[in-house]
């Protein structure tokens, strides 16, 4: 089997991880270059930039698409203390060893400090999870990611960064920030979403019911329901929280089965943080690629070789039909 070489690429909140080759690069392709679109005028008509084949990499089944995470609770995550991640990881390890559990949390490479935000939990901050955004999805340069991803001479038209402070030089001191704080304030302050209680055929004792299914099979060791936010915030709405997130924002390994190839951070191929189940009720996609629409066959995905949830997954088959039913209601209530 020929290793893979893994190419990612941002657009419209999909990530396409392109394979080829026999070298990992890792890099960021763009889907879309100016050079060669009907609406490419002026300076602009003389990019020289190569446009990927992707039509070629589809054929060949080398594309795989990631679809976006939330970003509802997203200053709720950003504000839950290192130290409360590492001891809810090390919590119930011996249940966690006999379900085949172990896990891990990415780590900034500088500061060591606890990675959160993204499939692989590769970025550290919002700012940070805001500047990659911009770069990659928009193409737009900011003083977190400052140089331009082709820097074809023919093709560069803006300043870079192109994001950046305007200082009022009379003052002395910064006078309109960079859109992208603008753009983590945004999602640092968007409140979790709300479970319902009873809607429609979920009825309250159904919910009732798959919680504890879903806690009985061993879910709940990686979905850890809740989380609080650190008591010393600067900001008072988001000080001693509860965070119904629904995960530990750790790494797990996942198997062959949902393996993408890509190194995130410290995070490999085959591992990935573990998905907050807020608001999963309210998502049409499941997976980091969107590969069903299927919650049941979600779930089912998680187990493949070597993957950690293989014996939680195991358990969640051997419930009976009502069950089986109940724990996807509490699901869909979240």
């Amino acid at each position: 089997m020929r290793q893979r070489q893994s190419v990612m690429q941002f657009c419209s909140g999909q990530l396409i991880q392109f394979y080829s080759g026999v070298d990992t690069d890792g890099g960021v392709h763009a889907l879309f270059v100016i050079s060669g679109r009907v609406d490419a005028t002026g300076n602009a008509s003389g990019c020289t930039a190569v446009q990927e084949d992707f039509e070629k990499q589809v054929r060949n089944n080398n594309i795989i698409f990631r679809i976006p995470t939330p970003v509802f609770g997203a200053g709720l995550i950003e504000m839950i203390q290192d130290r409360a991640l590492v001891a809810n990881l090390n919590a119930n390890s011996a249940t966690k060893s006999n379900l085949g559990i172990s896990g891990r949390l990415n780590r900034n490479g500088n500061d060591g400090t606890v990675s959160r935000f993204g499939w692989k939990a590769q970025n550290q901050s919002l700012l940070l999870f805001s500047g990659e955004a911009y770069n990659v999805e928009m193409g737009i340069t900011n003083e977190l990611f400052q140089s331009e991803r082709d820097e074809n001479p023919t093709c560069q038209f803006a300043s870079v960064p192109n994001d950046s402070q305007l200082f009022d030089t009379k003052a002395g001191f910064p006078g309109l920030i960079q859109a992208i704080e603008n753009f983590a304030n945004f999602q640092r302050f968007l409140d979790q979403p709300k479970p319902v209680t009873s809607f429609g055929n979920l009825s309250s004792f159904s919910i009732s019911k798959g919680r504890d299914a879903f806690n009985a099979v061993g879910c709940g060791q990686c979905h850890t329901p809740s989380l609080t936010t650190s008591p010393v915030a600067t900001v008072a709405a988001l000080k001693n929280r509860t965070a119904n997130l629904f995960s530990d924002i750790a790494l797990h390994n996942m198997g062959v089965g949902l393996e993408d190839g890509i190194a995130q951070g410290g995070a490999r191929g085959n591992e990935f943080r573990t998905a907050p189940l807020w608001g999963v009720g309210q998502r049409i996609f499941f997976l980091h690629d969107g590969r069903t629409r299927d919650l049941l066959q979600a779930i089912k995905e998680h187990a493949s070789s070597g993957s950690e949830a293989n014996t939680v997954i195991g358990r969640f088959n051997l419930l009976n039909d009502s069950d089986t039913q109940h724990l996807l209601n509490f699901l869909r209530s979240l």
